[in-house]
């Protein structure tokens, strides 16, 4: 149903608010984006959100990401009751994280993205599963898959390397195959590039 005019103000005054890495105008925007994303949605959601195919296409025609692995990650954080609908709060907020977001946010938010099971670590398994996808060319001589496993092994000791020089930090990586927030943090803060060492799931720049 549509919404009263006092109604969308107090919204996107709420939103504003909430998602903080916008302008008030900017999420009037994006409110009106959402009410657009929802008219292509099919009717299951009663207007109150819309589904996992429309915001796969949005942000493939947004911000170019192909990857399916990856897209239903990103759907998962957006959809944080878990719903399989994304609401214009959701929406709003995702976004603030996605486009605006501290470190501190996208570390947690890229973290999310890897950790597959949801169970705090991200280990060689999940790992694997993210970056399976990531060779271009594939060595003739090796089978598909040593290629991936050599870059899982590359990226934990690119991810481990760091705690060499700072031993206490050692209780959270013990060289079982997984990494934690905690190493996954220490190794970001050290070289900001490991933020996406597992795949893209961020928008660059453009």
């Amino acid at each position: 149903a549509a919404m009263s005019r006092k109604g969308r103000k107090l919204l996107v005054d709420s939103l504003t608010r909430s998602a903080k890495h916008f302008t008030k105008s900017e999420v009037e925007c994006l409110v009106k984006l959402f009410d657009t994303l929802v008219a292509k949605a099919s009717s299951q959601f009663a207007g109150a959100g819309f589904d996992r195919t429309v915001f796969r296409d949005t942000l493939y025609n947004a911000f170019g990401m192909t990857d399916d692995v990856v897209l239903d990650r990103v759907f998962s954080t957006f959809d944080k009751d878990n719903t399989g609908c994304i609401t214009v709060e959701e929406w709003v907020e995702g976004l603030a994280v996605l486009l605006r977001g501290t470190l501190e946010e996208k570390m947690k938010y890229c973290f999310a993205i890897y950790d597959l099971n949801g169970d705090g670590y991200i280990s060689k398994e999940e790992m694997f599963q993210m970056l399976k996808h990531s060779l271009l060319i594939q060595p003739a001589d090796e089978e598909p898959d040593e290629g991936v496993k050599d870059l899982v092994e590359i990226a934990l000791k690119k991810m481990a390397s760091t705690y060499l020089r700072v031993p206490f930090l050692l209780q959270d990586y013990d060289h079982d195959g997984k990494l934690s927030f905690t190493d996954f943090e220490k190794a970001v803060r050290d070289e900001n590039l490991l933020l996406e060492a597992f795949g893209p799931c961020l928008p660059d720049i453009k």
